[in-house]
């Protein structure tokens, strides 16, 4: 096996300001200080400084608040506790991040554009197909930019292969197989306690999860979808599945805890090897502002992190399989799964000449021409930043930067319009999953109209 660096590869944003000075910074309101809002999204804008200030921000926890006001030393007078005294409020800055829960995403970001902000909006957009469309045409009527945080496309492992579908590698693509392993203390902590564990209060989890992924897939094809079928239920965490002597809260004495992966304290406390434990940032951060040790004991006493696994009021899946039929003929399967050991997701792309394989949790690409030795692409020697979201989240704040201050396109961004085609398929998924897996065309269906 050869080992070889492919040329070109990454759309490269230069932090150098003596190539292209920058007129003004950015200035930044954050709208929900939530695990995006406030720990993501926040030290990004101030670790780039030079370029973006945050200049207001709005949440309805007051300890959220004063957190930002004190650690981003930002005026009294633009520090809000609620979305609708910020949104009452004068403009107080360029562009406006939307990080609050689901379903209010559509109502925040139409009056912010009413506002004249431009807008980075958290994903999903909505679960309601008529409240896309609303944002979309609102959009327009305002001409105000709004990017859809589908992080993935900025990331050094998606470009990559983008690029190398862009100059013809595998020829033309016939089949794409992709797999997000969601990882079971991921699961646990999101879609069974935590905030997206009920669809009815926020999105099906193939939308909320899974958008960036049928994003991604739509841009490595080139295509729109037209048909769906999907196939996935809640197999595993519910009551009858609990073991013998589990209690209700991890912490009350449960009776399985010495075998259970889910334990609350294994999780959030003891167990390093997930690398989550307390002190070490998400997830423990998204419900303790400082997980110390006594805070995070605390939280899974009182709060819904501590419940058992098998007696919480989740609904949304544990797994999922996805089939798409895209518009230029390329045939997709996809699969989410919640039993996995890490957070990860993989991917092979074949076509006429040749196939590439990637791994993104190990940063390489596999590229293998029809009849030639295969070729490693290691992205650990292209760039050293794989940082949130697999180096997504900064490469994303900038370029967005970029394209509001100085009207710059990288080969990542995307306007509205596109990124709903993605919620529009998952919307479809969900639907066909609800109705036993039947097919679901875009076009005849409300999805996509």
């Amino acid at each position: 096996m050869k080992i070889r660096m492919m040329s070109g590869c990454l759309y490269q944003y230069s932090d150098n300001l003596e190539e292209e000075e920058m007129a003004e910074k950015m200035t930044v309101a954050i709208l929900g200080l939530g695990s995006r809002g406030l720990q993501v999204y926040a030290p990004i804008i101030e670790q780039n400084a030079e370029k973006m200030e945050l200049t207001a921000v709005a949440d309805l926890m007051e300890e959220k608040v004063e957190e930002a006001k004190t650690r981003y030393h930002l005026k009294a007078e633009n520090c809000f506790y609620s979305a609708e005294e910020l949104l009452s409020a004068d403009r107080l800055a360029d562009v406006m991040f939307i990080c609050t829960q689901d379903r209010d995403h559509v109502k925040h970001a139409v009056e912010a554009i009413k506002k004249g902000y431009h807008l980075l909006l958290e994903k999903p957009v909505s679960p309601d197909e008529e409240e896309c469309r609303l944002l979309l045409e609102t959009a327009r009527e305002y001409q105000r930019k709004v990017c859809v945080c589908h992080v993935l496309r900025y990331t050094p492992f998606y470009s990559k292969i983008k690029e190398m579908l862009l100059d013809g590698a595998v020829g033309k693509v016939m089949n794409i197989q992709a797999r997000e392993d969601v990882g079971f203390f991921h699961q646990a902590h999101s879609f069974v306690r935590g905030n997206w564990r009920d669809s009815r209060e926020t999105s099906p989890m193939i939308l909320a999860k899974c958008c960036h992924d049928m994003d991604i897939l739509v841009w490595l094809s080139d295509s729109g979808c037209s048909r769906v079928s999907s196939f996935g239920e809640l197999s595993w965490f519910k009551e009858e599945n609990a073991p013998k002597g589990a209690a209700k809260r991890c912490v009350s004495g449960c009776g399985a805890k010495e075998d259970c992966p889910y334990d609350a304290e294994k999780i959030y406390i003891t167990d390093k090897s997930t690398g989550v434990r307390h002190g070490a940032g998400w997830p423990a951060n998204t419900f303790v502002i400082h997980p110390t040790e006594d805070a995070v004991r605390e939280a899974l006493e009182k709060g819904p992190y501590g419940r058992c696994v098998f007696h919480c009021d989740n609904d949304v899946v544990d797994h999922q399989v996805v089939n798409l039929q895209m518009e230029n003929g390329i045939t997709v399967t996809f699969s989410m799964c919640a039993f996995s050991a890490t957070c990860n997701r993989t991917i092979k792309i074949m076509g006429t000449l040749g196939q590439i394989e990637g791994d993104m949790g190990k940063h390489m690409i596999y590229y293998t021409p029809f009849g030639k030795e295969t070729e490693e692409i290691d992205l650990t020697k292209l760039t050293e930043d794989f940082s949130g979201h697999g180096g997504g989240d900064v490469r994303m704040v900038q370029q967005f930067c970029d394209y509001i201050m100085k009207g710059k396109e990288s080969p990542s961004i995307t306007d509205l319009g596109t990124s709903l085609e993605s919620h529009y398929i998952a919307l479809a998924a969900e639907k066909s999953r609800l109705d036993n897996g039947s097919m679901i065309s875009l076009k005849e269906s409300a999805c996509g109209q």
